[in-house]
């Protein structure tokens, strides 16, 4: 009874076919490692106290309390630095300043 041959290994295609897996996994794990070392380095105060404090210390002061018209409700507010801007429900937007004292109203056009 004869042998069978030895196999010579993989056919010509899918020894291509392995490589082209290999590349792309290599690949993969290059682009996996580049998007972790890059959100590290970006963000590195994210999740500390200290990027709370920066944060906080960026934030504009605002009025203890404020006192809106009679009649009159909020819809919408907005802040920035020396003054608090709401939207009334009626219309009107009313600019407070950081003390709470009513600075300027501005009617909105009806549509």
């Amino acid at each position: 009874m004869e042998q069978a041959p030895a196999p010579e290994g993989l056919p010509p295609s899918l020894r291509f076919l392995k490589g082209l897996v290999i590349v792309l996994t290599l690949t993969m794990i290059i682009g996996v490692i580049t998007v972790v070392a890059v959100l590290v380095t970006r963000m590195p105060h994210s999740f500390g106290t200290q990027a709370t404090k920066s944060i906080q210390s960026g934030l504009p002061n605002l009025p203890a309390s404020v006192t809106l018209p009679a009649g009159t409700a909020p819809q919408a507010i907005t802040f920035g630095t020396g003054w608090t801007a709401i939207v009334t429900t009626d219309n009107r937007i009313l600019v407070y300043s950081n003390d709470g004292q009513l600075q300027q109203e501005l009617p909105l056009l009806a549509n």
